[in-house]
């Protein structure tokens, strides 16, 4: 798996260097204009380590919720790493959307229309939220046929279900979160999202994770539900930060 993973991502950028400089499609690149422009290599590198911080966070979060459960045993762990999968498959047009908003507020901010750019997230995030509410009812009708797909055992599709189950609740108020954070990394204010994703994915969503499954005795169920809070959370928060409008402001 590892393997073909690298020769797919390797195809894959062999492909789109090809296209860039062959100019097959809209953008031809000739070797006489690349040059180095440090100060706008410096802009780039300044304002992409808010967006690394997020990912830094957002990947290590994921990685103390597994060490959790697998205070449960083995087929928790797969259950659970089954649901991320899918979960992470089925949200991959959700994260296209989301992206999109980025490109559609970096360009109407240039263009001085802050209005527009506003208007753009609103329309993205609704059309994002019926997507993910699709999502999250096919979730909680198939969720336990959706995890046997890849296991047989009926513990692993017992937990795996129920994470989709409990997770896709906050679907809702995700998709907005989801919307709204590429708003922000498309005004160039990747440092807001990164203070957003280390309160609620380390300070709320583990500390809360180890206090229902360990503390309170929820056990693995425990973790699922901390999940659906602070994503839930985060959702919340990040709309309304969103609404004051400090975004369209943001100087690159």
């Amino acid at each position: 798996a590892a393997i073909a993973t690298n020769i797919g991502r390797g195809i894959g950028v062999i492909t789109q260097l090809w296209f860039l400089f062959r100019g097959v499609k809209h953008i031809k690149v000739l070797r006489s204009q690349l040059h180095l422009h440090w100060q706008t290599i410096k802009t780039i590198l300044r304002t992409s380590l808010g967006g690394i911080g997020q990912m830094i966070i957002a990947m290590t979060s994921w990685i103390f919720i597994m060490r959790l459960l697998s205070d449960f045993g083995s087929e928790v762990v797969a259950g659970a790493t089954i649901a991320l999968r899918i979960m992470m498959f089925t949200m991959m047009p959700a994260w296209g959307m989301s992206n999109a908003v980025a490109t559609l507020v970096g360009q109407n901010l240039g263009a001085k229309k802050p209005d527009r750019a506003e208007r753009s997230v609103w329309i993205t995030g609704f059309w994002n939220m019926i997507f993910l509410i699709g999502v999250a009812i096919v979730y909680f009708i198939n969720s336990e046929a959706l995890v046997r797909i890849f296991s047989d055992d009926l513990k692993v599709i017992s937990v795996g279900g129920m994470w989709l189950r409990i997770v896709s609740y906050s679907y809702f108020v995700y998709a907005w979160w989801m919307v709204a954070v590429q708003a922000f990394n498309g005004a160039g204010d990747t440092v807001t999202p990164t203070k957003i994703n280390f309160v609620f994915f380390w300070l709320i969503q583990i500390p809360l994770a180890y206090i229902l499954s360990q503390v309170l005795g929820f056990e693995y169920s425990g973790v699922f539900w901390a999940i659906f809070i602070s994503e839930t959370s985060v959702g919340l928060f990040t709309i309304w930060l969103f609404t004051r409008g400090k975004w369209k402001y943001v100087n690159v």
